[in-house]
């Protein structure tokens, strides 16, 4: 354990390596070199999943975007109309 704090002083969850087994599956694990070996450890991790919230927050932002960018368009063609009638 010690090694392990001493190489990963801030936490190892960013230095996860994603390791393939037969059949599809995997699993994650970190590795840790001594004089004497390497070690390929296994840990834990929570992967997170995108639930249907999540994806209609980022529907509504994109829909909320798209109108800003109608609304300058408009206001553009509006101030062009303008400059072309005067």
């Amino acid at each position: 354990m010690e090694a392990i704090r001493k190489k990963y002083p801030l936490g190892w969850i960013n230095h996860t390596t994603k390791v393939p087994l037969p059949g599809g599956s995997y699993f994650f694990a970190i590795t840790l070199d001594t004089e004497e070996a390497s070690y390929l450890i296994k840990v834990p991790v929570k992967i997170d999943t995108k639930s249907d919230k999540d994806e209609d927050f980022f529907d509504s932002t994109l829909d909320m975007k798209e109108n800003d960018e109608r609304e300058e368009d408009e206001d553009k063609e509006k101030s062009q109309e303008k400059e072309s009638d005067e």
